[in-house]
């Protein structure tokens, strides 16, 4: 995506038409599938949505993996950021990858040294600018995935979309970034298809009702979907379960679980363990296979090798598994969730405007 968006910018032959500006919008948690569930609450963004209007996440389908992949252009394998809540092996210590960076003490530049397609568009003298949350503007995070952005915080997603379509139309060869975090919020915490979910839904879509620019092109997507997981749907692991033998570490997040285990544990035994006990509610990989697999990618940096789980546990249905042990339980309240491989999560919306359109 992110070369789609510099070949348009730079006048080239692609997916997306030349545009003098465009503007990426990120409708953080916007599945494809929901967005069709719910048309009628988002007659802007779904006039003319037709089937090829679709695009695939990445796995694991998580904002710090795919987010990062849209603005870097490269599979977590590559960029490293590989999960919710990974290891870091040297220090023995689980960092969380979206708001850990600060306290577990990451270096985004180290941790993420991949260039962004904002540094990639100074380099050819395009203009880049990020529309956000104002909390998120010096975030480690945001240190990682939108370095070479001029950062400009917005309150509404109205307000943070004419923003974003004023600085496209003011500064022509501009790249303009805009993230939209509410419904995903929603969703976390009601659920798909929630009284919440759908005002925030409807939100979204009257900020994005306004037409962009003249010559401006507007590529809509998300970064994944959402699938909602009722309690009854848990799997909660309490002692004495066989899983637990062996293990040190539980990373990723409910929906598809970085196992990280002893370093003299028995790691064939364990994942045959881990299969028979979690037959049909996940399919349960070693780091080898989905390696070899390509789930993160063609290509896997030693760095990131090193942050993927011993064994992979990836959700199936809308089950989601829990640590029953553990002394924060307060993830067990989220409804809405991602993580896995289901359509509700891979498959994000692919939408055109401006000088995009089709």
């Amino acid at each position: 995506m992110a070369n789609d968006l510099l070949a348009a910018l730079n006048g080239a032959d692609g997916p997306l038409r030349p545009a003098r500006s465009v503007v990426l919008v990120i409708v953080d948690g916007l599945g494809a599938i929901q967005l069709r569930g719910h048309a009628g609450h988002a007659r802007h963004l779904t006039a003319g949505l037709g089937k090829k209007d679709v695009a695939y996440s990445v796995f694991p389908t998580t904002t710090a993996a795919a987010l990062t992949s849209t603005l870097t252009g490269l599979a977590p394998g590559e960029h490293g950021l590989v999960g919710y809540q990974v290891l870091d092996r040297s220090r023995d210590r689980l960092v969380n990858q979206l708001s850990g960076w600060e306290c577990d003490g990451i270096d985004p530049l180290i941790w993420q040294p991949t260039p962004t397609v904002f540094e990639r568009a100074a380099a050819v003298g395009h203009g880049s600018y990020a529309v956000g949350v104002a909390a998120y503007a010096t975030s480690g995070f945001t240190k990682a995935t939108l370095r070479g952005a001029e950062f400009i915080a917005a309150k509404t997603p109205a307000e943070r979309v004419a923003v974003a379509y004023q600085r496209a139309a003011d500064s022509p060869g501009s790249l303009v970034y805009c993230y939209l975090p509410e419904v995903d919020k929603a969703g976390h915490k009601h659920g798909v298809a929630s009284t919440e979910w759908i005002a925030a839904l409807e939100e979204i879509d009257a900020a994005l009702s306004i037409n962009p620019p003249r010559q401006v092109g507007v590529l809509v997507t998300a970064d994944h979907g959402m699938i909602d997981v009722p309690a009854h749907r848990h799997v909660v692991l309490d002692e004495g379960d066989p899983r637990f033998e062996g293990v040190r570490h539980f990373g990723g997040e409910p929906r598809m679980l970085h196992v990280y285990l002893e370093a003299d544990a028995d790691a064939q035994g364990i994942v045959a363990t881990w299969r028979i006990a979690s037959e049909g509610d996940a399919d349960v990989l070693s780091r080898s296979e989905a390696v070899s697999a390509g789930l993160f990618g063609a290509e896997v940096t030693p760095d990131a090798l090193s942050r993927i789980g011993d064994l992979l546990v990836i959700a199936r249905g809308n089950r989601a598994f829990y640590d029953g042990t553990a002394d924060d339980q307060r993830a067990r309240g989220m409804i809405g969730q991602h993580g896995a491989l289901t359509p509700e999560e891979r498959q994000v919306p692919y939408i055109r405007r401006g000088a995009f359109a089709v």
